[in-house]
């Protein structure tokens, strides 16, 4: 695992490591529940830098270290003025290439925000997902109101973001904001599958599928139109698009450059 050079020696804010093509990164402040200070906050957008950049990465999977995914924001950091307009960044446009959440024990308030930015969740079976701020007078400032309702449905979202009330991973399970189920401890496990799955194809069709599906939600088939048309030149004329089709001629695995 690399430490990011934001954070301090002795307890690094988030760890990567890369697996294959996977990069695993791990939200590492599990005495605070991986609460979001500036070192977090700038630990991560360097991680998801390196998952965008590097082109032996296809996707990746995000996970926090201890007992819980993320609690959301440190307040005795937010009260210090840490910065944390990275960790904002990130919540707004996401990474370019697919990235999963791995819940275990808790995603809440800008936990669950930031897990609503990754592209696929799997949560351990038990894990409470919620956004309670108005319990403490405020509300989920960061994208939870807006992505909610298309995850869970307007009725749900609307009664989690007004009652505090946190659901379970098996409900979210239920209503499809949870991809795939896990045991108790083995939620990171779950997603490397699945993040290895998604790595043995294409890693240009892959991008620009993810960004089709996110970039058209709502919209109308002619904006669609306007919005794939770049995005079938620039995938169809790749290197892997010829090395697609000639690796199932010869029934062989294909060998991705990402070009």
């Amino acid at each position: 695992m690399s430490e990011d050079t934001t954070t301090t020696a002795e307890q690094p804010a988030v760890l990567t490591e890369q697996r294959g093509r996977v990069l695993l990164i791990t939200l590492n402040r599990p005495d605070q529940m991986n609460s979001i200070n500036g070192a977090l906050s700038h630990g991560l957008w360097n991680a998801v830098q390196q998952l965008n950049g590097d082109p032996g990465l296809t996707a990746g999977v995000l996970t926090g270290n201890g007992r819980g995914f993320c609690s959301g924001m440190d307040l005795k950091a937010f009260s210090r003025g840490e910065d944390i307009g990275p960790m904002m960044q990130f919540i707004q446009n996401g990474a370019e290439k697919p990235l999963i959440g791995a819940i275990e024990g808790f995603a809440l308030a800008g936990g669950l925000e930031l897990a609503l930015s990754c592209d696929l969740l799997v949560a351990a079976k038990g894990a409470k997902l919620g956004i309670p701020e108005v319990n403490v007078g405020l509300f989920a400032a960061g994208g939870g109101l807006l992505r909610l309702p298309s995850r869970v449905g307007y009725g749900k979202a609307m009664e989690m973001a007004i009652t505090a009330d946190p659901i379970t991973a098996e409900e979210g399970f239920e209503y499809g904001l949870i991809a795939r189920l896990a045991e108790k401890g083995d939620a990171v496990n779950v997603a490397m599958t699945l993040a290895e799955r998604i790595a043995k194809n294409a890693p240009l069709a892959v991008a620009a599928s993810k960004q089709l599906i996110k970039a058209t939600q709502g919209i109308t088939e002619e904006e669609f139109w306007k919005i794939q048309g770049p995005l079938q030149g620039k995938v169809f004329t790749s290197n892997d698009a010829k090395e697609g089709p000639r690796a199932f001629a010869e029934k062989r695995a294909p060998e991705w450059t990402g070009s």
